[in-house]
């Protein structure tokens, strides 16, 4: 594209012994280069992008950093009182690599002597697990200590709940599903309809007068769509009927972003959504392979009904993978791709201290959202990107390793940068967009909304 990326600084930021700073920074960088392209497009100007790894780092533990000044609309179940304000309930596990204090959530050894990663996060899928398992939660460790980690992993799958057992990278690329994925790019396009080249609208930043419907949860798909809004895409969150998403990650991710309700098992709720789609550009999903297929709203679907889409899909396990409809989240993706450290004196395999899968995901995915518009306004089409947490993890290990007892051991590293907003949650000090650009610098336009909070409708 135009004058390459600036960017300063060097890992290790965090105690970890892969470049997460770095990685950070460079597709944080990639997603500012594609906006810089799509404004000299559209305006014949060039400007210069800077990222600093520090910062960049930091934004991979954005909801951790958080602190709250709670309000009527905060949620005290999803929050932890402290000095300061409040902030994420369980950050400072995250922030430390270690297992939350769910024990339905954590890295567990088995019979064979292997680890294996349990992610019973919501309430349905421990209940699962724990059936699975035949025990209570307080007996989970000797439980899991009485099975076979493949035959764990391959039942907890069958039971559709989450598990995955902590592989090294070199055993990961020797699986299946890693060989289904090694020749792919870690962001996929895939043209999937015609329709008549789009030209990139008018306006004040690179992506303005571009409406994007988000249907994702948790941090991968709404970071996108979050990072798309930042360079002056109009944004909805459609909320999930019956969903109740963590309100840091909904804080954290819903900058710039307006939020409605619909129940897309309803005749009323999948009418609205394709009133909705008729004037969109973009749609972002995070549901489990197959899922909004059977409602009607699968990338083929969309793009009949409205040609010239750019339909983005995020799942775990890779997308035409023989895993790609299992359920996975942040820390399975790192443990079955070896992004995870060996634990030493019988201590379990350590975490990344941030959700780094989940968020690079996000970054990449909106540079493969934006590369798509592109190709739009030039030949036409209607477009398929698609991204996946090991897909990211892979790309991460591939990076190498940095030495990490050179990071500060303290993981509060970030204070400095937090800025303050005013928001239905309440009084929120958070980290600030990470790209440094001559012209059209990212903004967030509008604070986090509650989910639901408007009506289903384009403001413009």
């Amino acid at each position: 594209m135009g004058e390459a990326p600036n960017i300063t600084g060097r890992d290790p930021v965090m105690r970890f012994p892969r470049p997460l700073g770095e990685a950070a920074a460079t597709a944080i960088a990639l997603c500012g280069d594609a906006a810089a392209e799509i404004w000299r497009r559209r305006t014949g100007q060039s400007q210069s992008v800077r990222v600093d790894v520090r910062a960049a780092a930091a934004s991979l533990a954005g909801y951790a950093y958080l602190r709250l000044t709670p309000g009527e609309g905060a949620r005290a179940e999803d929050w932890e009182a402290e000095p300061g304000g409040w902030r994420a309930w369980g950050a400072r596990s995250v922030l430390r690599g270690e297992n939350a204090s769910n024990p339905a959530v954590g890295i567990y050894r088995c019979a064979d002597g292997r680890w294996i990663h349990l992610h019973g996060g919501l309430p349905h899928l421990a209940e699962r697990l724990l059936e699975v398992l035949d025990t209570d939660p307080a007996g989970i460790a000797t439980a899991v200590g009485r099975w076979h980690s493949d035959d764990l992993e391959e039942t907890l799958a069958e039971a559709e709940t989450c598990g995955a057992i902590v592989r090294t990278a070199a055993e990961w690329r020797d699986h299946p599903v890693a060989q289904s994925l090694r020749d792919r790019p870690v962001v996929e396009l895939h043209r999937i309809g015609e329709a008549l080249p789009v030209p990139l609208p008018a306006g004040g930043a690179p992506l303005s007068g571009l409406k994007v419907l988000d249907l994702s949860s948790a941090l991968a798909g709404p970071t996108c769509a979050r990072t798309l809004a930042e360079h002056g895409a109009e944004v909805l969150h459609v909320a999930a009927a019956g969903r109740r998403d963590r309100q840091p990650f909904l804080a954290d991710t819903g900058h710039g972003k307006r939020s409605t309700a619909l129940d897309l098992k309803t005749d009323r709720g999948r009418e609205k959504l394709v009133e909705l789609l008729r004037d969109a550009d973009v749609i972002c999903q995070s549901y489990r392979t197959g899922a909004l297929d059977r409602l009607g709203f699968g990338a083929n679907q969309v793009a009949a009904l409205r040609p010239g889409i750019i339909y983005l899909s995020i799942n775990c396990y890779g997308h035409d993978t023989a895993w790609s409809g299992r359920r996975g989240w942040e820390g399975l993706a790192q443990a079955a791709t070896g992004v995870t450290v060996p634990g030493t004196d019988g201590r379990p395999p350590r975490l990344a201290p941030c959700s780094c899968c989940d968020y690079l995901t996000g970054y990449l995915a909106a540079r493969g959202v934006m590369e798509a518009l592109l190709r739009r306004s030039r030949e036409g089409g209607s477009w398929h990107v698609r991204a996946s947490l090991c897909q990211t993890g892979m790309w991460l290990t591939r990076l190498g390793t940095v030495p990490e007892h050179m990071a500060p051991a303290e993981p509060d590293l970030f204070e400095d940068l937090l800025v303050e907003s005013r928001t239905p949650f309440g009084r929120l000090r958070h980290l600030p967009p990470v790209t440094d650009m001559d012209i059209t610098p990212p903004r967030r336009r509008r604070p986090p909304p509650l989910p639901g909070a408007d009506p289903p409708a384009w403001t413009e």
